[in-house]
């Protein structure tokens, strides 16, 4: 049989060009590397959660961060009356009644966004007051979801919209005209929750994701 100067291909040909392509990026980036890029995601991931739990363990108990302090002496007194909500504090109210100008009498964000909140810091259905609940709530869920690396997507998002509504009450635009530090948070959640889809460096969702219920709807990953 003559043969011709080609090198016919062989039935592995297939795979060395895979494993060719694929140790490709190495020439990029090394295995720690790599490794460093995704535990730095994890931890990043870990302190956005933890902005969002600390808020809420602030104002539940009143630790004298956001609420329980005074204002001129600076003493904390923990577990105020009226100011932790473990102890019939009202958490939106300030916040709502400033954004929308009931306060100061000027709405706050941008352009006088805030004004979309009037009314909303007194709103209860027979004294129960629905917004705080939704609001700590979602602190809480949303910093544990983070932290320990579970329900990624669904806390990713529920970021977003949190987010986005403190943006519209009140921006914070006194270095920067266009972000503030809630822009930030909104596109940190989900850029880290789906950079992990693939694998997480730091937390519980490798175990999370093989739970029947996460394999079926995947949105809970």
């Amino acid at each position: 049989m003559g043969t011709s100067g080609k090198e016919r291909p062989g039935p592995h040909s297939k795979e060395k060009t895979m494993a060719t392509t694929e140790a490709a990026p190495s020439a990029i980036a090394s295995k720690g590397e790599m490794a460093l890029g995704r535990v730095t995601l994890s931890i990043l991931r870990i302190m956005l959660g933890f902005v969002f739990f600390w808020a809420f363990i602030d104002k539940a108990f009143g630790l004298g961060f956001s609420t329980c302090r005074d204002g001129e002496t600076g003493a904390i007194n923990y577990m105020c009356e009226g100011g932790a909500w473990f102890n019939g504090g009202k958490p939106t109210y300030g916040f709502l009644a400033y954004a929308s100008g009931d306060l100061t009498g000027e709405a706050a964000g941008v352009n006088g966004s805030g004004a979309f909140f009037a009314g909303w810091a007194e709103a209860n259905i027979g004294g129960f007051r629905y917004l705080d609940w939704l609001f700590m709530l979602g602190l809480l869920a949303i910093g544990t979801a983070l932290i320990l690396g579970i329900g990624t997507k669904v806390a990713a998002w529920a970021c977003v919209l949190m987010s986005v509504f403190m943006y519209i009450a009140a921006a914070d635009l006194v270095t920067n005209p266009i972000l503030d530090h809630h822009v930030f948070y909104a596109v940190t959640g989900v850029a880290v929750a789906y950079a992990e889809l693939e694998k997480q460096s730091i937390g519980l969702g490798t175990l999370w994701r093989k739970l029947p219920i996460v394999q079926k709807w995947t949105w809970l990953v």
